[in-house]
Formats: structure tokens, sequence, C-alpha cells
């Protein structure tokens, strides 16, 4: 055998002598390999190879330190053996290929800092790091949980507001057929254009409103316009939820709010511009008696029938 090697191995725990305590002399051996047994691994190396750094392992293999021995005169370190392997082959060559789990790369720097070996926690750190940078989100979309918290998130907001409201429990009737799959195409617009406005509008998520899915868009922290994608249908003896998606409509709206990504200053033109109504027939008749400043552009998706429902006979 020749070279830095190691050798690892398993112990099982047996009876015998207690290890013996004594200063370790590079050389007072004889022998070119130093056998260590770190935590019931076994490794082969070199007084070298451990005393090239300024580490603990260097005041343990230069006398400085007392070590321990058990009979057949294997070192003892009272560590984890699962990464000293790798701790050698830092010692070796400076430089070493860090495990690719931030789990793992936690275990080693921890067994870096016991040892003192300050260049190899510099490379855990910076390894820890671009994880966490490679997998910082995206975009957040807070997830309304109170009235009061989407007015103080709406009011405090400095961009756009577009809230989405999904609300699949809060319904007492039935779906039709594709009523399921267009509230999925909703869910899925939602956090297509969260990632397409992102910096841009702050999209938020309520799960706890009357309706079942309704966009509402706001701007200067103000209501302007709303999508209600729900209506409800009468089938033979019951009712059923028909949820839409008006794909258009919806686009059309956010690119509306990008309008009020001005500074927090109120603009009256831009609030009348924006509230006039472009269609008479997107408003309720009662809406006609309130002020301009006042009205919210709702374009409702959702009709109900207006015959009598009650089954024949009553």
């Amino acid at each position: 055998m020749s070279g830095d090697t190691c050798l690892t191995t398993t112990l099982c725990p047996a009876a015998g002598p207690k290890p013996k305590t004594c200063s370790f002399k590079g050389g007072s051996l004889g022998n070119k390999y130093v056998r260590l047994n770190v935590g019931g691994s076994l490794y082969y190396t070199t007084v070298q190879v451990l005393t090239r750094h300024d580490t603990m392992l260097k005041a343990m293999f230069s006398g400085r330190m007392e070590v321990l021995t058990d009979k057949e005169g294997w070192i003892l370190i009272d560590r984890c053996g699962k990464h000293f392997g790798t701790i050698l082959n830092y010692l070796r060559d400076d430089t070493i290929a860090l495990p690719k789990h931030r789990q793992e790369i936690k275990e080693l720097m921890a067994e870096a800092k016991y040892y003192l070996i300050q260049g190899l926690v510099d490379m855990c750190q910076a390894a820890l790091q671009d994880k966490q940078d490679l997998y910082e989100p995206v975009c957040s979309i807070p997830i309304i949980t109170s009235p009061k918290e989407e007015e103080r998130l709406i009011e405090s907001s400095m961009k756009p507001v577009v809230k989405l409201l999904y609300n699949r429990s809060n319904n007492k009737y039935s779906y039709t057929s594709n009523s399921d799959d267009n509230l999925l195409k909703n869910i899925e617009l939602f956090d297509k254009l969260s990632l397409r406005f992102n910096g841009r509008v702050l999209f938020i998520k309520d799960v706890i409103g009357d309706e079942i899915c309704c966009w509402s868009f706001y701007g200067q922290g103000r209501k302007l316009a709303e999508v209600c994608c729900t209506s409800i249908v009468y089938a033979t003896e019951k009712k059923q939820t028909k949820v839409e998606f008006p794909e258009a409509r919806i686009y059309e709206e956010t690119l509306n709010v990008l309008l009020y990504e001005t500074p927090r200053v109120p603009d009256n033109s831009l609030l009348e511009a924006t509230s006039r109504s472009r269609s008479q027939a997107s408003h309720s008749e009662d809406d006609e008696g309130f002020e301009l400043r006042d009205r919210v552009r709702r374009i409702h998706v959702k009709r109900y029938s207006t015959y009598d429902d009650r089954q024949l006979g009553h």
C-alpha cells in the first residue's frame, strides 16, 4: 500500500480494556500511516496530511493535545465518521466536491467547524447560500384570511392589486359538467398573470368570500372593476352552479390596472377615465344613482333564470 489512503469500516462495540490516553508525536509509532477510529469508521492516513493546515487535527497529531488509543493502537476520535473521508480529502487537496443536498452540506459544515477547518466552513456556507438563492420563490402570493387583512394589504400596497376569490366549498348547488374545468382555468390564468406581472402588480388570493369565482381589480387603493365568473342555472328539479372563463375580459382588466403603476397620488382624471363605463350594459340599474367616483365597473358573467323553479302543483 502506498500513498495516502483511507479505509472505512464499521466497528461493533466489544468489551475490552478502556482506551488509553497518550500524547501523540508524529513519527512516534515509526509507521507511515496513522490509524484512526472516527465514531466507528476506520481510516488510514499520514501525519503529513493531518498537520498540513492549522486545525484541531494538527494540534492532536503534533503533540499539543492528548489523544485516546485502544489496545490495538487505533486513535479514537469521538465524532461521526460519515464525512471524515471528505475532511481528509480537503486536507489533501484544499478543495472537494461538496454534497448535492443541503442537509449533507450542513452536516459537513458542522464537522468542519468542530475540526476548525475554516476554509471548508467557508465553502459550505457559500454553497448553502447559492442553494438558498436557487430556491427563492419567483413571486409570493398572499392568501386572505380575514376582511381586515384584505383591507390592510390593498391600502398599504403601492402597486395595483388583482385579487382572485375562489371558494369551491361555499356552494350549496351542484356544478355543471365543465364548471370544474373552468374553475381550474381561472386559477391557472391567475398563476400565469402573477408570474408575468410579478413586481408590477400585487396578486392576492381570497378563499373566504361569498362568491365561488370572482376577480377584483384595484388601483391606488380603490376598487376599479370586478369580473364575476359564476351563474346559477336550472336543470330538471335542481339548481346548478355554472363557472365561466372570460379569459379576454380578465386580461383586459389586468392591463387596465397597469395604468396605476404610479406613486400613490390621487389622479382624478385617471380615476374618472378608468371608471367611466364603456358599455352601459355592464352596469345594473342600481349603479345609476351613484356618483362617478363611487362606481365599480362590474362585469358579471353571472346570470339568473327568471322563470319560477318551484315544482308543479305548488
